[in-house]
């Protein structure tokens, strides 16, 4: 394997983020049977903002939620049904390889929402494109990306034994993946958190309704997050910072390979700038580490010590929860 850059999170005590309300997720218009939808947000994997509402991506739900943090109103964006018909996958239905599997989600500058499937499989190697602003079924395209993914899966540099995209961050002239060590070893190649750089012109071909030619990896760096309980922290969400750099979410899931679930045993918050990665702790309501599976993560724009991050419970028929944070330190002490 060709090298590649390696950064080592350090340890910060006064970067923190704490709990400080939550609400689970439930459609204002309740649960829908004709569209196979729950009343709830199930497995909420991704956040991003839309205008003033927070855009939630689902991995196991065929739904879009658009939540307006002042009042909690939930506004539930269908995307287009899965094989028979159906937009909720799980193993009760025996239907979870059909699932989009969307793990990221980005905020584009015309409002647009671009989300991203894991990689994971197949069927998880497309893009999403949504207009919150558009009527009904103009809102949505589901753009397939296989050469991306192929390339993402080529470079061992980035994905490590199992692809498994996590996380998206665009910055003004690129786009930025985050890669989850969540996977299985395979000989000898094993998991690795990498971020891979791509030219913003890959972003730009998928929204418009094709891949760019023969999509490449800019540079690949690799993330060392430390561990909880002997288990690897992973990357599950990113976004961007407002003075360059990012921050992101980690949890430490004791799961079998990149596609099962696992019991959590520690999360992070951590930030990466051009001096390297540091890594704080989150903790939930009482000051107790959180081992909530935090798998979203935005910052508020008007309040720069506060942030937003929803929980998956891996549950079906929980609903997923939207938690405001209260953060300290997010700039490092000199």
């Amino acid at each position: 394997m060709t090298n590649v850059a390696e950064v080592r999170a350090v340890r910060d005590p006064q970067l923190v983020g704490r709990v400080v309300g939550r609400r689970a997720l439930r459609y204002s218009a309740g649960a829908d049977p004709g569209a196979d939808r729950p009343a709830h947000v199930r497995s909420g994997s991704g956040l991003a903002w839309a205008g003033a509402r927070l855009a939630v991506v689902q991995d196991d739900a065929a739904f879009l939620a658009l939540v307006d943090p002042s009042t909690w109103e939930v506004e539930a964006v269908a995307l287009p049904r899965g094989p028979g018909g159906l937009r909720q996958f799980d193993d009760v239905r025996g239907n979870k390889r059909h699932k989009l599997d969307l793990e990221a989600i980005l905020s584009l500058e015309d409002g647009r929402l671009v989300a991203f499937g894991s990689g994971s499989s197949p069927a998880r190697e497309r893009v999403v494109v949504v207009d919150p602003r558009s009527p009904g079924d103009a809102r949505v395209r589901v753009v397939g990306a296989p050469a991306l993914y192929a390339a993402l899966r080529a470079d061992p540099r980035f994905s490590g034994s199992e692809l498994n995209v996590e996380g998206a961050v665009l910055l003004p002239d690129r786009l930025l993946l985050l890669q989850r060590g969540n996977g299985a070893p395979r000989g000898e190649q094993a998991p690795c958190d990498a971020v891979g750089v791509l030219d913003r012109a890959v972003l730009e071909a998928l929204v418009a309704g094709h891949e760019a030619g023969s999509p490449r990896l800019r540079a690949v760096t690799r993330y060392v997050l430390g561990t909880a309980r002997g288990v690897r922290l992973g990357f599950t969400d990113a976004a961007p910072l407002p003075g360059g750099g990012f921050a992101f979410l980690a949890a430490a899931e004791a799961s079998p390979d990149a596609v099962r679930d696992g019991e959590v045993v520690g999360t992070a918050l951590g930030v990466v700038t051009d001096d390297g990665a540091r890594i704080g702790a989150l903790v939930d309501e009482a000051g107790a580490p959180l081992l909530d599976k935090v798998e979203g993560l935005a910052l508020d724009p008007r309040e720069p010590g506060r942030a937003w991050v929803v929980v998956d419970a891996d549950d079906p028929h929980r609903a997923s929860e939207l938690c405001e944070l209260a953060v300290s330190g997010w700039a490092a002490a000199h």
